[in-house]
């Protein structure tokens, strides 16, 4: 594969699926104005920059996915996208975030029912050994009584689990699948997305806050964040700004961290599957998907204990 193939490639499969919220255009994707005559212009032998420009296109709209008319293309005289766009929607994220929180909510409801022989099923038996653990080390963290933290853990920490085993699934299959069906591009991986990982690490930080007002009340936390670690009004400024930083430092760090680690998983993915050589890829790829395991686990878990043990400092009332 040449270098511009290979850049292209990679590129492809790093694209997001976005739309712009100020015109319901999809990002980086046009459609021809004559379908006909742009296929006869591939048929000839040229290529898809040069058919666009002959024939002539139009950004796609959000309402033309699935038509077929889509094709993935960016104009060169656009530059390159900006890293934060507040006015596009990662589409394909969303979706399968929102997608695998439903799966877990469905495959939990379906362990709680009672059997009709009334002994648990293999996989109500596996479901309870995750409770338990889970409960495990939340009793080992947590000391404070609270009706939300159990709850809370075992939500996280099988969502994230659940995203990150995406990453497991074959790198084209689900991407050329929606490329059939008029999609022209997609991500499968919610945790290699830096906006999912941030916004679950800011819907922890927000908790802190939850947790610090009902523990140690309003007054209570400005003092954690005022009177600590130098115990005296004279150092009241120095102690904000150590806390201050500490304490914004906790999403940034949960939310890169995982963002991280997932995106790098990811990418090796992809560069296994840029060698020309299927065996050569099978190689490398299943000795690789049994060591991420380990990481799709390792990260949820990680995950989750962070944001026990930051709920749990900010219940303490020290």
């Amino acid at each position: 594969m040449s270098e511009h193939n290979s850049q292209a490639y990679i590129g492809h499969h790093l694209h997001f699926l976005q739309v712009d919220l100020r015109d319901g255009s999809i990002v980086d994707s046009v459609k021809p104005n004559d379908v006909g005559q742009f296929e006869q212009c591939l048929e000839s032998g040229s290529n898809t920059e040069q058919c666009l420009i002959n024939v002539g296109y139009e950004k796609c709209q959000f309402s033309d996915l699935g038509t077929g008319k889509c094709i993935a293309y960016h104009e060169p005289n656009h530059g390159s996208s900006s890293i934060i766009n507040p006015y596009t929607l990662n589409l394909d994220s969303l979706g399968f975030t929102v997608i695998l929180g439903i799966l877990f909510l469905l495959l939990f409801r379906q362990a709680t029912k009672r059997t009709s022989t009334g002994i648990p099923t293999k996989f109500q038996c596996f479901v309870e050994m995750i409770v338990e653990f889970v409960q495990g080390t939340v009793s080992s963290i947590f000391r404070q009584k609270s009706k939300l933290i159990a709850p809370l853990s075992l939500t996280v920490f099988m969502w994230v689990f659940l995203m990150n085993l995406m990453d497991l699934l074959p790198i084209d299959l689900l991407p050329e699948l929606a490329n059939k069906l008029g999609v022209p591009y997609l991500r499968v991986v919610p945790s290699a997305d830096a906006n999912i990982t941030l916004s679950m690490a800011v819907g922890v930080f927000l908790l802190i806050f939850v947790f610090a007002f009902l523990n140690v009340g309003v007054k209570g936390f400005t003092k954690s964040l005022t009177l600590h670690p130098f115990h005296h009004w004279a150092f009241i400024p120095v102690n904000f700004l150590l806390e201050g930083v500490s304490l914004l430092s906790k999403p940034v760090s949960l939310g890169l961290r995982l963002f991280g680690n997932m995106y790098a998983g990811e990418m090796i993915f992809i560069l296994i599957a840029l060698i020309p050589l299927w065996y050569t890829q099978w190689i490398l790829n299943v000795p690789w998907a049994l060591f991420h395991i380990l990481i799709v686990t390792l990260q949820a878990f990680i995950f989750m204990v962070l944001t026990i043990v930051y709920l749990s400092m900010a219940s303490e009332s020290e």
